[in-house]
């Protein structure tokens, strides 16, 4: 074990005292990284349990990695991939599902886009786990309120019950989404008041708005192996594509192909965009004409609403009807060839309004927060502030869905929490000075 120690007022050495902000997935690695190394750990979480939003990530199952190499990992991180450089290479993927697997005792399975969960589809396992990995801090249940300084660096923080004397700081309290969770941007205003910028706060993983009425008609459809294209004003570029899933709401359109959308959206919205659906991607158009005919005449004599069940949901035929303006009453056998090119250009481009995200509490992570260039990308620490150290989503990182920003919520959290452990005040005084 590192056991990095200061020099007391009697001559002895004792350990660093570290105090970590939030007890989320980025503050519980942090602190117990720390404690491991040989710090001594003060948890600042106000809420009754640790890592209540990890809890509900994955829809409860916790999607906690994504397997790949680091090289493949930072061309999925949509802001400020270089500063993740050296962090991801410390901690990556394959250490993280070691970590979990070998060190806590929670066995993963690997899924389709290697995406990495427990094998007991329970978020709540690696909460547990990560509470028992921070055993061996002291958990208060306090909020910190401000951040003190002495000589211009960290000296401590206060709460609601007063002042408290620390070496370090590590703010982990995440990013300004899902606030009832305790993420609630608070952490943002404490690094500011310090001097720190913080970039624009967007949302980033969120759902998209649309006027469209189809939505609220199709709420609750899941529509699985369709391409979306998201263009720009007047039928513009594609700013995003993919294939996977998706899904209609009552207020537009989400689903992890629309979530990872969201967060090439930054600067485009609010204002007026096109998702563009293809409803059979697999098939070019000659190949679903020919699929089309074949249906309409095998069920030549029933009405079109029920001639296309074959090709398409149930619900999803009465809309694709209207936008074609095609009877869905008339007889299967009664199309016409004009018909059937509105039919085929619609299933190929079934396109809907988007004009906003949904709320920035609603989202699943912030895209913005501390300026990565006040952050030194190899311990976390301010250089703005020696003895201020950053980890999770409140730094201006984020990436796309699939398991990226707990991993970066983790490979921060540990180089935090080694730095920290092994912060030496008058030495990084030096270097900050330089």
């Amino acid at each position: 074990m590192n056991t990095t120690c200061m020099p007391n007022g009697e001559g002895k050495e004792r350990a660093v005292h570290v105090a970590v902000v939030g007890g989320g997935a980025a503050g519980l690695m942090a602190a117990g990284t720390a404690q491991e190394a040989g710090a001594s750990v003060t948890l600042y979480e106000p809420n009754r349990t640790l890592g209540r939003k990890l809890g509900i990530t994955g829809k409860g199952r916790c999607n906690l990695t994504n397997l790949c190499s680091p090289a493949d990992f930072l061309g999925n991180v949509t802001r400020n991939p270089r500063f993740l450089y050296g962090a991801l290479n410390g901690f990556p993927p394959e250490e993280t599902v070691r970590f979990f697997e070998e060190r806590c005792g929670v066995p993963l399975k690997t899924e389709r886009g290697r995406r990495v969960f427990p094998v007991s589809d329970r978020a709540g396992d690696i909460v547990a786990a990560l509470s028992r990995y921070v055993s061996g801090c002291t958990w208060r249940r306090e909020k910190v309120q401000e951040l003190s300084l002495r000589d211009g660096r960290i000296a401590g923080v206060r709460t609601q019950t007063g002042e408290r004397r620390h070496d370090v700081v590590i703010l982990a309290t995440g990013g300004a989404s899902y606030p009832l969770t305790g993420s609630d941007g608070s952490g943002y205003r404490l690094a500011a008041s310090l001097g720190h910028t913080v970039t624009e706060l967007c949302p980033s993983l969120v759902p998209l708005c649309s006027p469209d009425p189809v939505c609220a008609e199709l709420a609750g459809l899941s529509l699985r192996n369709v391409a979306l294209y998201i263009l720009g004003p007047e039928g513009g570029r594609a700013l995003y594509e993919d294939m996977g899933e998706m899904l209609f709401t009552h207020f537009g359109i989400s689903g992890p192909m629309v979530l990872s959308a969201s967060a090439h959206l930054r600067g485009k919205l609010p204002g007026f965009l096109t998702a563009r659906i293809d409803l059979k991607p697999a098939l070019d158009e000659g190949t679903l004409d020919r699929r089309l005919c074949a249906d309409l005449a095998k069920y030549r004599n029933r009405d079109l609403v029920h001639a296309m069940e074959d090709l398409l949901p149930h619900s999803l035929i009465l809309p694709l009807l209207r936008r074609a303006s095609v009877d869905p009453h008339e007889k299967a056998h009664a199309v016409t060839r004009p018909e059937r090119r509105r039919l085929l250009d619609t299933c190929k481009r079934f396109e809907i309004p988007i004009h906003d995200f949904r709320p920035l509490a609603e989202a699943i992570v912030t895209s913005g927060g501390i300026d990565v260039r006040e952050v030194d990308p190899r311990t976390m620490m301010s250089r703005l502030v020696p003895g201020l150290y950053f980890a999770g989503e409140i730094l201006d990182v984020d990436a796309y869905t699939g398991g990226y920003n707990l991993q970066i919520a983790f490979s921060t959290g540990r180089s935090a929490g080694r730095a920290a452990a092994a912060y030496r005040p008058k030495k990084q005084q030096e270097e900050h000075n330089r």
